[in-house]
This record gives structure tokens, C-alpha cells and sequence, in this order.
């Protein structure tokens, strides 16, 4: 097994990495039971992992009740929150209680919001089981609903108890889902790791053909470095937790353009704006266009899209700068944008002109 810890004071928590680690998350879950019922959160998708999960509990004595929601990005909204709250509250479920979200991204983040608001605050562990969820959205404490105006715009830190990582789940995915995934585990090299980067350009297509050895080195070097981050930079105050959004400020806009539905999957959507922040890198001359090349074909080699056309995203420049104009970190008017001075040296920029991102998104092909 393989543990690495967020580091937040009183309020650290584990995350645990290993093989089958779900028929045995029984283990770690029992001592938070409190030998009261335990809800567990999950999605149509998910029954068979809901079954394994359930199977464990009663082995050692807890009870468990299961809320099984509809699968899919619509799931984080208003009516479906309201809906999950009213359903917590029935159960009885208190502040010192800890319920069990188990699912992709969309699990976590809608349980996790759930639990911040009830009661003014429960508790919470992630059982991801998605690729996407395991090295991203499951570790940080980040939890939202989508709105019409754009996405994770309602939310709250939340961080949970405590995160069990089985790879083993990533059998049950389809390979769009897998490489999905693999878009949030390669920017952690972008970011600021050449070496990771280096590796993940190697070990790619082990990773897809579902090697265990390559699946616990991508998960556990990615969850080591979110948790490295997020240790220093909690709430996004201090600008190091940004680097994480590096591909978000143009995947987001491509998502809502696409209407956050499976025609463009979250990963899908930050592996192109991963290329598309490198070509505009480029372009103002900051790294050079041979690195964004280079990032863009391993893109494509993974089988990810590297920019609007592969993304089949047709709108006009304007039409998606008025996307990011939604973007949670807008302040004063302006957009913070992740550029990068060259693969793992990626930065901060507070001066953008969105103009000029228009200008540019009109020129990349459709």
C-alpha cells in the first residue's frame, strides 16, 4: 500500500493507495461507523462497486444505506443537491457521521458539497472510481454544483476525512473514460515536473493497457504532488494552488460550449486547453512553439484532443472568452491565466487580455 498524507494540521487526513483496496475498505471504514448506519452516496454506474463496498461492511458488522443517484455531469445541480440533503437529513445523518462518496468527479464534488452545507458541516470520505476522481477531484477539499452560468460556480472547501484509491475499479471503465483521466495526470508534469512529463510520454499507453505497476506510479505521483500544493495553498489565496487550473480557464469554456455533457468529458476538455495554454504560450513568445508542439502530439498520441478541432468545438473566439468570463477566479475584470515558460515551468499571468485570447481562439482551425 501506498499512503500519502495532505498535510492541513488537525485537519490531515490519508490518502490510500492499493490493489483491492475496496473489499477491504471496510477496515477503514468500521472505526468511523461509530456503530451507526452508513450512508453511501454513488451512481447508477457504480452498482457493482456499491455491492463490493456493501458486501464488506456487513462482514464486519456495519450497516450501510445506499442513495443511488442518476450518472452524468447534470447530476451536480440544484434540484439533485436538494434532492440528496432531503434524503441525508431523512437518514439522521449528524455532524460527527461520515458519508461515503463513492463515484467519479461529479459523486464527489456534489457529496462533498452536500455534507459542507448540512448540518453546517458532516462529514465525508471519497472512494474514487474513476481515473479523473482518483488523481484529482477526490484529494484538495474542492466541492461544487454546476449552474447555468458555468461550471463548479457554487461550492465550498470541504476536505474530506479521508480517501481510499483501489485501481483495481479502473477495470470496469471504458478506455474514453481511462484516457479521460490520463488529461489530469499529465499536467501535474506540465505544471512543474519535466521528468514526470518525460515518463508519462513513455508509459502512456502502459497506464491505458491497464499495467498495474504504471496505474499506482501515475496515481500515487499525482496525488503526492495535489497534496504537496494543496498543503501549501489551501484555499487558492496565495497563487500556488492555481498552477492546478493549468488547461481549466480554456477546458471550462470548451466544456460549456459543449453544454457540460459527454460530448466533451472534463479530461478531454483539460488536455485541450493544456495545448491550446502552450500554443498561446507560444505566441506571446514565452516558451517555444516546438514545446507546445510537443505537448500538443502527446496529446494527441494518448488519444486526447489537442485543441477546438479535435475538441469539436466550432464557436468563435469571442463566443468562448465569454464563457471564461464566468470563471470563478475573474477579479476586477481580469482573468489569472496558467501559461508556461517551457514543459514544468508553468506560471501565474494576472495580465492577459482576453481580447487577445479571443484574437487567438480565432485563429486556431476548427
Amino acid at each position: 500500500m501506498k499512503t500519502v498524507t495532505v498535510a492541513l494540521g488537525a485537519r490531515s487526513y490519508p490518502i490510500h493507495i492499493e490493489a483491492g483496496l475496496l473489499a477491504r475498505a471496510a477496515e477503514y471504514l468500521a472505526p468511523l461507523a461509530r456503530g451507526r448506519t452508513m450512508a453511501i452516496v454513488t451512481d447508477e454506474n457504480v452498482r457493482p462497486h456499491l455491492a463490493t463496498l456493501q458486501a464488506a461492511l456487513t462482514a464486519t458488522g456495519v450497516a450501510s444505506e445506499a442513495i443511488v443517484l442518476p450518472p452524468g455531469e447534470k447530476t451536480k445541480s440544484w434540484p439533485i443537491l436538494e434532492q440528496l440533503c432531503d434524503r441525508l437529513l431523512e437518514l439522521g445523518v449528524e455532524r460527527q457521521d461520515h458519508v461515503v462518496a463513492l463515484g467519479g468527479g461529479v459523486i464527489g464534488d456534489l457529496v462533498g458539497f452536500a455534507c459542507a452545507i448540512l448540518k453546517r458541516g458532516c462529514r465525508f470520505v471519497q472512494i474514487p472510481t474513476t481515473l479523473l476522481a482518483q488523481v484529482d477531484s477526490s484529494v484538495g477539499g474542492k466541492t461544487a454544483i454546476n449552474t447555468r452560468a458555468g461550471k463548479n460556480l457554487i461550492g465550498a472547501f470541504h476536505q474530506p476525512a479521508m480517501v481510499l484509491i483501489d485501481p483495481d475499479v479502473l477495470d470496469t471503465l471504458g478506455l474514453r473514460e481511462v484516457r479521460a483521466g490520463y488529461g489530469e495526470v499529465v499536467k501535474y508534469g506540465l505544471i512543474d515536473d519535466f521528468a514526470f512529463f518525460e515518463w508519462c510520454e513513455g508509459h502512456a499507453g502502459a497506464l491505458f493497457a491497464g499495467e498495474a505497476e504504471a496505474r499506482v506510479h501515475a496515481i500515487a505521483h499525482a496525488v503526492a504532488a495535489k497534496a504537496r500544493i494543496v498543503a501549501a495553498d489551501e484555499h487558492e489565496t496565495a497563487g500556488i494552488r492555481a498552477l492546478l487550473n493549468l488547461g481549466h480557464t480554456f477546458g471550462h469554456a470548451l466544456e460549456a460550449e459543449a453544454g457540460f455533457s459527454d460530448r466533451l468529458l472534463h479530461g478531454e476538455g483539460v488536455a485541450a486547453g493544456c495545448a491550446l495554454a502552450f500554443r498561446y504560450s507560444a505566441r506571446l513568445g514565452l516558451c517555444s512553439g516546438q514545446e507546445a508542439m510537443r505537448v500538443a502530439a502527446h496529446m494527441r498520441a494518448s488519444g486526447l484532443p489537442d485543441g477546438l478541432a479535435a475538441a469539436g468545438i466550432a464557436a468563435s473566439g469571442e463566443t468562448l472568452v465569454a464563457h471564461m468570463r464566468h470563471d470563478k477566479k475573474m477579479n476586477a475584470g481580469t482573468l489569472p491565466f496558467l501559461l508556461a515558460r517551457g514543459i514544468g515551468q508553468t506560471f501565474l499571468d494576472k495580465t492577459v487580455d482576453l481580447a487577445d485570447v479571443a484574437a487567438f481562439l480565432d485563429e486556431e482551425p476548427r
